[in-house]
C-alpha cells in the first residue's frame, strides 16, 4: 500500500504551507498528491504549480468537475500536465453535485452515470491521439451539418496511458467505476464495510469489463491525526463529518448520508442531517456517532495509526491518501512523516 497527500482546496491563504506539504510528501517518498476543486481555486493550475516544484511525486486531481470541463479540453488538460511534469499525472473525475453543477457551472445534474461514461470514452479517444468522432446523449462531435471535422489531440503525453481515475460514492457509481475506470478515489472509508459499501459493486463492475482487482487503484482519502486523546482527536473532524453527511446535497439527494446509512448509521444519519439543515451545526456535529468518526479516519498514536492501515491495506486500499488535522505547516508536517512511520511499522512500506 501506498501514501498519498490530499492538499484540498486552494486560495484560503495557506498555499505557501500547502506547496511545503507537497515538497515534504515528495522528499519522503509518497506517491502522490492530489488537489481538490469546487467554486474557488482550479485543479489544473495549483497541479501544474506543484509539480514544477516537486521532483518524483505524482500529481492528481480529485477531482476535476465534469460539469466544468468539455471532454476534449480535459484530454487537453491532462496530456499537457502529463508532458509537463514528465509523466507524473493522475486524471481524476467527478460530476460534483447539482448545487455546484447548475448554481455555478449552468449545466443541469441528470444522468450523471451515463454522462460520466460518455466523457471517459470520448477522453480515451482523444488520449489514444485517434481522431474523436462521438455521438452520444450528451456530446456529439463533431456538430453535425457545420463546418467542424473530425480532429485529433496534436500534444503527445509522456506515456501511452494516463491513470484514470473517478470519484465514487453509490453502489452504481462505484460499478461504473470498475467498469470503466483505474481507479476510485472515495471518501468514508471503514476498512469494516468495504465489501459491502465499496468493494462489492467494483469488482462487479470489473467483472463487467472481463477484469479482477489486478491493478485496479482503490483511493480512500482518510482524515488523519496523531496524539494520545482519541476522543480529543475524533472530536476535530465532527464538522467535516456532519458537513457531509448532513449538509453535502439536499434533503432528497445526499450521497454521503445513504453511504452512513449503508454503513449501518441511518438513525444517526437521519439526525444528523435534519440538524444541519434546520441551521443547527453544532447540535449536527454533536450526534455524529465516535464509532463513525473512528472507523474513517486515522486517530491516536503512531502504533494506533499503524494497525489502522494493516486493517486498510487488508481491505484491498492501494493507495491511503491521508489529508491530515491542523493549520499549522509544523503539524501538517508532523502528520506527513508519522504517516511514514506508522506505514513502516505496520510492515507496509
Amino acid at each position: 500500500m501506498r501514501l498519498g497527500i490530499n492538499l484540498g482546496y486552494w486560495g484560503a491563504g495557506m498555499d505557501a504551507d500547502n506547496l511545503a506539504v507537497a515538497r515534504e510528501a515528495d522528499r519522503l517518498g509518497y506517491a502522490v498528491c492530489w488537489a481538490a476543486e469546487a467554486y474557488g481555486s482550479d485543479a489544473p493550475t495549483v497541479l501544474s504549480w506543484v509539480a514544477a516544484q516537486t521532483e518524483r511525486i505524482d500529481v492528481g486531481s480529485a477531482i476535476f468537475q465534469i460539469p466544468a470541463r468539455t471532454p476534449t479540453m480535459t484530454a487537453m488538460t491532462a496530456a499537457t500536465l502529463d508532458s509537463l511534469s514528465g509523466g507524473r499525472f493522475r486524471l481524476g473525475l467527478g460530476v460534483s453535485g447539482p448545487q455546484v453543477s447548475e448554481g455555478w457551472y449552468g449545466v443541469k445534474f441528470d444522468k450523471p452515470l451515463a454522462r460520466t461514461r460518455e466523457y471517459v470514452e470520448i477522453i480515451r479517444k482523444a488520449m489514444s491521439r485517434e481522431r474523436v468522432v462521438h455521438e452520444g446523449d450528451h456530446w456529439t462531435l463533431p456538430l453535425p451539418g457545420g463546418p467542424g471535422k473530425p480532429i485529433k489531440l496534436t500534444v503527445h503525453p509522456v506515456r501511452e496511458h494516463i491513470p484514470l481515475y473517478i470519484a465514487a460514492i453509490g453502489p452504481k457509481n462505484l460499478e461504473q467505476t470498475g467498469e470503466i475506470a483505474d481507479g476510485a478515489l472515495v471518501v468514508f472509508f471503514a476498512p469494516e464495510h468495504a465489501e459491502e459499501t465499496t468493494l462489492g459493486p467494483i469488482r462487479a463492475g470489473r467483472a463487467k469489463a472481463g477484469l479482477d482487482l489486478d491493478g485496479f487503484d482503490l483511493v480512500p482519502t482518510v482524515p488523519m491525526a496523531v496524539g494520545d486523546d482519541v476522543d480529543a482527536l475524533a472530536d476535530l473532524f465532527r464538522p467535516y463529518t456532519a458537513l457531509y453527511v448532513g449538509g453535502m446535497g439536499s434533503a432528497k439527494q445526499n450521497f454521503y448520508n445513504k453511504l452512513a446509512q449503508r454503513m449501518g448509521y441511518e438513525k444517526a444519519a437521519a439526525e444528523i442531517q435534519e440538524k444541519y439543515l434546520s441551521g443547527d451545526k453544532q447540535g449536527a456535529a454533536a450526534a455524529v456517532p465516535r464509532e463513525l468518526i473512528d472507523s474513517t479516519s486515522l486517530l491516536g498514536p503512531v502504533d494506533r495509526i499503524a494497525d489502522r492501515m494493516r486493517a486498510y491495506a487488508d481491505a484491498g486500499v492501494t493507495t491511503l491518501s491521508l489529508a491530515p488535522a491542523g493549520f499549522t505547516l509544523d503539524d501538517r508536517i508532523a502528520a506527513l512523516r508519522a504517516g511514514t512511520e506508522a506505514l513502516e511499522r505496520a510492515g507496509l512500506a
